[in-house]
């Protein structure tokens, strides 16, 4: 696997080797020994799976408060996603910035959400599955977001008519939501 580092501290990318032939392919998605090795030293301890039926949905910005705050290790395992996450940690010196990567079923790549970031996605294609990786349980009670469309942010998403929940389409902007990350 290579991991290589986001300009926003902590957050990687991890492409794992592919072994492929004409059957198809196989690969490692997590190794433990090899995360540790790069630094990323978290137990995960449960994995969520999304389907999303229409190209251009958007899910989150998503997070949970501390002490429940998760760690999302991000892939696709059928279609394609525009992956984006939001340094919400206060002493950062990226504070407010955010990073959109492509993640999909071809490429493999995985994206490596820690604590103190917000994490969205807006689907490219139809019917993409996403699959992550948690290494704390979901707590409705710490659950939070940010709007997708905060104009403060100005996050090019790859829709002009975007496809959303209920709950997304009423989260706050950043300068009103609640996050405690330093």
């Amino acid at each position: 696997m290579k991991v290589s580092s986001l300009q926003l501290e902590g957050a990687n990318i991890i492409e794992p080797i592919v072994h492929g032939d004409n059957r198809g392919f196989f690969m490692e998605s997590y190794n433990e020994d090899i995360f540790q090795q790069s630094g990323i030293n978290y137990k995960f301890i449960q994995d969520n799976q999304s389907l999303s039926a229409e190209p251009g949905v958007i899910r989150g910005l998503h997070y949970q408060l501390n002490p429940k705050a998760q760690t999302k290790l991000v892939r696709v395992i059928s279609g394609a996603i525009y992956d984006v996450i939001l340094d919400i940690r206060t002493n950062s010196s990226t504070f407010g910035q955010w990073v959109g990567v492509i993640l999909s079923e071809h490429n493999k790549r995985q994206l490596l959400v820690p604590k103190g970031f917000a994490h969205g996605f807006c689907t490219l294609v139809p019917n993409t599955e996403v699959l992550y990786k948690v290494d704390e349980y979901y707590s409705p009670e710490n659950d939070r977001g940010i709007l997708w469309n905060d104009p403060a942010l100005n996050i090019d998403w790859p829709t002009s008519q975007p496809i959303l929940s209920d709950k997304d389409q009423k989260h706050p902007i950043l300068a009103n939501a609640e996050y405690n990350f330093e």
